[in-house]
């Protein structure tokens, strides 16, 4: 099966027996599972955040977890983080574009999700 682009077509893997540690979708589903990853991202599609909003967002969500989870989604590209230098000083965290990919992404799984039940 080929992914076309706007400037070539990629060959997909075809289904093989594999372990999931080798399967990048497998990573990525991990990734994106792990608690908070995909609401941060699905907060910060409406422009940057500070840390402050994200918690207010987030019932539940502590600090260290937030910084955690902030930290993950930057090393993997997907948040960029700036400092903003008026009063009060901090930073805030915005989606970079690969981040605004996979926002695409996660809102038609929601739309799946939501709707797949419907027939």
């Amino acid at each position: 099966m080929g992914f076309i682009t706007a400037d070539k077509t990629i060959q997909l893997d075809p289904p093989t027996p594999r372990h999931a540690v080798d399967c990048p979708v497998e990573e990525w589903l991990s990734f994106l599972g792990h608690r908070w990853n995909a609401l941060i991202l699905w907060h910060l599609q409406s422009g940057p955040r500070r840390n402050g909003e994200l918690t207010a967002l987030l019932p539940g969500i502590g600090p260290k977890v937030l910084s955690e989870r902030l930290n993950g989604l930057e090393r993997r590209k997907l948040v960029s983080r700036s400092p903003i230098a008026v009063f009060p000083r901090g930073v805030a965290y915005s989606l970079s574009t690969k981040g605004k990919d996979l926002v695409v992404i996660l809102d038609q799984l929601e739309f799946w999700a939501r709707f797949s039940d419907a027939d």
